[in-house]
């Protein structure tokens, strides 16, 4: 059984990742809900931080695997802190069940439906705000990411012939 130091650690950190993962589901629907040109013109007027966003928007595929991974990353991450103090306090079988069920609604809440309501009701303002702190994750995470921008570009070519799918949610 953990000790309640590593219990209250452990939950302190699943809070912060919930945190994380909002940030990356709201960044997503918040940038690819904006109309094409919409960091383009803020950015011809001056604002650096729509600089930076059409800079990113330029590859939506590349800024779409940068989200997706940043989230996936998490929200594994806060899986995995669940299950071993779940498991600490509940038998195998149990403790799968319950570390399904509660992390999938922690997740499902806190990391994708109510953020991503959120982004999507202040899509410009969120998007400017999240503009460089995603970058700072593409350039943080840029081999993982251009290997999966890569792969993930050539398997959705292979499948459907198409290679850009995002471009019309920023064009």
């Amino acid at each position: 059984m953990p000790t309640l130091t590593v219990t209250l650690v452990a939950l302190v950190a699943i809070v912060a990742l919930l945190a994380v993962s909002a940030f990356f589901s709201s960044s997503e629907i918040a940038i690819f809900s904006l109309p094409a040109d919409w960091a383009a013109e803020r950015a011809a007027s001056g604002d650096s931080r729509a600089q930076v966003l059409a800079e990113l928007t330029d590859d939506p595929h590349r800024l779409l695997v940068t989200l997706l991974v940043g989230n996936n990353v998490v929200n594994i991450a806060i899986s995995s802190i669940t299950t071993v103090v779940v498991a600490g306090y509940l038998q195998p079988g149990l403790a799968v069940l319950v570390t399904t069920v509660l992390t999938s609604l922690l997740v499902l809440v806190f990391g994708e439906i109510v953020p991503k309501a959120y982004g999507l009701g202040n899509a410009g303002r969120w998007s400017l705000t999240v503009a460089a702190p995603v970058r700072l994750v593409e350039r943080l995470l840029s081999p993982l990411i251009t290997v999966l921008d890569a792969l993930t570009g050539w398997l959705t070519q292979y499948i459907s012939g198409e290679t850009s799918i995002e471009r019309p949610y920023v064009d």
